[in-house]
Parts: C-alpha cells; structure tokens; sequence
C-alpha cells in the first residue's frame, strides 16, 4: 500500500507526533502535511506512514529533521519590495510620529529572520523620515518561529549576498555590513528580539503591537485555524494598528469585522482607533 492511501496510519503517525511533540498536526493542511512528512520519508527510504512511525521511535532526532521539513519559509530581505515602500509611507512613518518612537513589531513566523530584519529597517527608515537617528531604544520587533534551526539563524544574523537581491542598494548599505556574510548594523540588530512560539497553540508573545506581519504562513493551515490566527492578530492589535499578510492571502472571518483593508494590492488592514 503506498502512503498515499495509506490513510488510517498517515492520521495515527499525525496524532502521535502532534502527541509527542506539541506540533499542531491537526492545524496544517492535510496536502501540505502529507507533502512535507513525504519529504522525509523519501529522505529516510521508507514507504508506509507505519514504517516513518517506527524510525521516529527508533531516532529521536528525527523529529528534529521532521519539524524543519514542516516549518521550511523560503524568504528574502525586503520581498516584494513595493510591499515595504507602501507600509513606510506613510503607514509606518505615520505610526512612528503618533507612537513617538515606542512602536512595537511582530513577525510571526519568522522563518530564518529575513522578514523580522526587513521590519526593523523599515522602522528606521520611518524615524530617518521624522529626522530621529538611532539608537531607536524605545522600538522593539519580536521574531517568533517554531522551528529550532530557523530561530538559531535569526539569532545568528549571518546572510549570504542573495537573500539581499530585492533589497534597494542604498538600504543594503545603510544597515547591513558590507563583508559576507553580510549581518545587520547594531542598531538593527538590537531591535530584533528572538522567540520560540507556536503560532497554534499559543498567544501572542507579548501584546499589544502597533505592526504584525506575517506572510504567506497562514496558507498552510485549515480554514478553521487560519480565522482562529486571523482574530488572534487583530485583538493583539492596538487600535490604529497594522497588520500585513501575504499577497495570496485573504483575511475572512470575524476578524473581517475587527480590520478596514488599507491597501488592497499589498494586503495592509488596520485595526480602527
């Protein structure tokens, strides 16, 4: 029997690694579960859900590998940088001015730490717009992941030349250091504050916040838990603040009636004062 029909052990091993390991299994869309543990099977040379159930039991550290497989985000600095010069102005240029510097960020699901780096240059950009020069010592983004290896590169902060192809030169050069790998300057970097989170099963890390971003991570979940995380964002917003998703993203539920959509094209909603 290939995995594919192999059902009845693809809902144990599920149920047992959301069992072993608190990884929200039953969250995730069933293609893109079965897509990634695939990754890994194949990976491991085994065939049936059965026999990946059993080298869990027999590697432990093969969860570590599964949970990678689940978490990967292929992302770049500044992606979509027509995205990022649409939030500067004049959304977080207006956010700095009304929040007096004390703007708080959160990239939930940072993946290897593109995205939470990308916020914080933008947060500089908005105070090189209202003429503040660092240390901005008032400003914070929290970068959240699940994944272990994913937050050990955010914490690193060590990039190789093309995750910086869509960032505009002149920003490339103002925060990042010229060597490579190239890492963010100081005063970047200290705004990025490094968290474990399950973006299923818990809270936000430390609300409210003025900015959340969270791109193209939704999609991979059900219906049911992607309207649970949409309400989740906008109740962790202050009023007046901001949350952007993923161009393929489309906020539905509840959380519909909580946000006005700003920006059609680069999905910005604000929560109304």
């Amino acid at each position: 029997m290939t995995a594919q029909q192999d059902d009845p052990s693809f809902k144990a091993l599920t149920q047992k690694i959301s069992r072993t390991r608190g990884i929200g299994c039953e969250s995730y869309k069933e293609k893109c579960l079965k897509r990634r543990i695939a990754v890994r099977m194949r990976a491991r040379g085994v065939h049936s859900y059965d026999d990946y159930s059993k080298l869990l039991d027999e590697d432990a550290h093969e969860y570590d590998q599964l949970l990678d497989a689940l978490t990967i985000n292929v992302t770049k600095f500044y992606r979509n940088a027509e995205t990022w010069a649409a939030l500067l102005r004049p959304y977080l240029v207006d956010l700095w001015r009304a929040r007096r510097g004390r703007v708080r960020a959160w990239s939930a699901g940072c993946a290897s730490g593109e995205e939470p780096y990308s916020i914080a240059v933008a947060i500089a950009e908005a105070a090189r717009a209202c003429g503040e020069t660092p240390p901005w010592s008032h400003a914070r983004v929290d970068a959240s992941d699940i994944d272990r290896e994913s937050l050990e590169r955010t914490a690193a902060a060590e990039y190789p030349e093309v995750t910086f192809s869509e960032m505009p030169k002149d920003l490339l050069r103002r925060y990042f250091t010229a060597d490579a790998p190239r890492r963010p300057v100081p005063e970047i970097r200290r705004l990025v504050r490094v968290l474990r989170h399950d973006l299923t099963r818990e809270r936000p890390p430390d609300p409210p916040y003025d900015l959340i971003v969270c791109r193209n991570v939704v999609i991979y979940f059900d219906r049911p838990m992607q309207e649970r995380l949409f309400l989740t964002f906008a109740e962790a917003l202050t009023p007046g603040g901001l949350l952007l998703l993923g161009k393929v993203e489309t906020l539905f539920g509840t959380a519909r009636e909580r946000l006005a959509l700003e920006d059609p094209r680069e999905r910005i909603y604000r929560r109304p004062a």
